[in-house]
């Protein structure tokens, strides 16, 4: 469905063996409904579909949620390979630790409210930070 954008057309063979290589899962099931595709498979699926759109951002809204461990980091590992080809991801994930340490930038919220806003590695050393969303 990402493809259909007018601008990604042209390139849909290529994004395709692109978001393929990323997730060889989808490959082995391209011919599966996503709807009975598993919780994790599903989540691929998601993020190949607005990967095929050729987008210069992507917003993620807790790609780890529900997932096993071993998914989690392959979600993660797909989002720093994604990251490295240019594409901006602006990522809202509730594992702080996995998400400073993938991204480049963070901030933290509370109530609604940016409460502190940094490079990652800061943030990964501040003491408020780490009492309160690393679990030290």
């Amino acid at each position: 469905m990402g493809a259909f954008v007018r601008s990604a057309r042209p390139y849909l063979r290529e994004r395709l063996e692109w978001v393929y290589q990323l997730f060889p899962r989808l490959r082995e099931r391209r011919n599966q409904l996503a709807e009975t595709l598993s919780g994790g498979e599903q989540q691929m699926c998601a993020i190949a579909r607005a990967l095929m759109s050729r987008p210069s951002v992507l917003l993620m809204d807790e790609p780890s949620a529900g997932l096993a461990p071993l998914m989690v980091e392959k979600v993660f590992e797909v989002i720093r390979a994604v990251a490295a080809e240019g594409v901006t991801i602006f990522l809202v994930e509730q594992n702080a630790r996995l998400a400073l340490h993938t991204c480049s930038r963070g901030y933290v919220m509370e109530s609604g409210k940016i409460t502190l806003a940094d490079s990652s590695a800061r943030l990964l050393a501040d003491p408020r930070v780490r009492a309160a969303y690393l679990g030290e």
